[in-house]
C-alpha cells in the first residue's frame, strides 16, 4: 500500500518538531539536527520537515511506494500522461537511499514518487534546489516545462 509523502521546509526545526509531535501525538521516526520525519499510519503519511536554507513552506509532495512494482506503476502513469519526468535511480537524499521519479503539477509543485531502499547517515546529494544548482531535480523538471531559466 502506498503512502502519501509531504515535505515542509521550516525556519525553526525545534519549534516545528514540538508542534508536529503534538499534532500527530507521536515522536518522529527519524530525528536529525536538520531533519525530522514521522511515518504515520493514521493518517497514512510520510511527513518530513527540514531546516536546510530553503524558504519556509511546502517543499514537495510525493507518494512512497512499498515495492519496485508499485514504483514502476507510478512511473508508467507519469509517462503515459506525458507529464514532466525525471528518473533518479539509486539516489541519496533525506537520510535514505531510494529509487525516485519526479514530476511537476500544473502549478509547479514538485511530486516525488519513490521506493526507499535503505537508510544512510547523510542528507544526500539531491537535498536542495538552489538557483545556482541547475542540476537539481526541480530545476531539470522546470526547464522541461519552459517555466525556468
Amino acid at each position: 500500500m502506498k503512502r502519501l509523502h509531504v515535505h515542509v521546509s521550516v525556519e525553526n526545526l525545534a519549534d516545528s518538531m514540538r508542534f508536529y509531535t503534538s499534532l500527530f501525538d507521536a515522536e518522529p521516526t527519524v530525528s536529525k539536527p536538520d531533519y525530522a520525519k514521522w511515518m504515520l499510519d493514521d493518517p497514512r503519511v510520510n511527513f518530513a520537515i527540514s531546516q536546510r536554507g530553503s524558504p519556509a513552506g511546502l517543499d514537495h509532495l510525493g507518494i512512497q511506494a512499498e515495492s519496485d512494482d508499485e514504483l514502476r506503476e507510478l512511473e508508467q502513469r507519469i509517462q503515459a500522461a506525458a507529464l514532466p519526468h525525471l528518473a533518479q535511480p539509486d539516489s541519496d537524499c533525506c537520510y535514505a537511499k531510494s529509487d525516485k521519479h519526479w514530476s511537476l503539477d500544473p502549478g509547479g509543485i514538485p511530486w516525488e514518487m519513490f521506493h526507499t531502499l535503505d537508510s544512510i547517515p547523510t542528507y544526500g546529494e539531491y537535498s536542495q534546489d538552489t538557483a545556482a544548482s541547475c542540476c537539481s531535480p526541480v530545476r531539470k523538471l522546470t526547464s522541461q516545462t519552459s517555466k525556468c531559466c
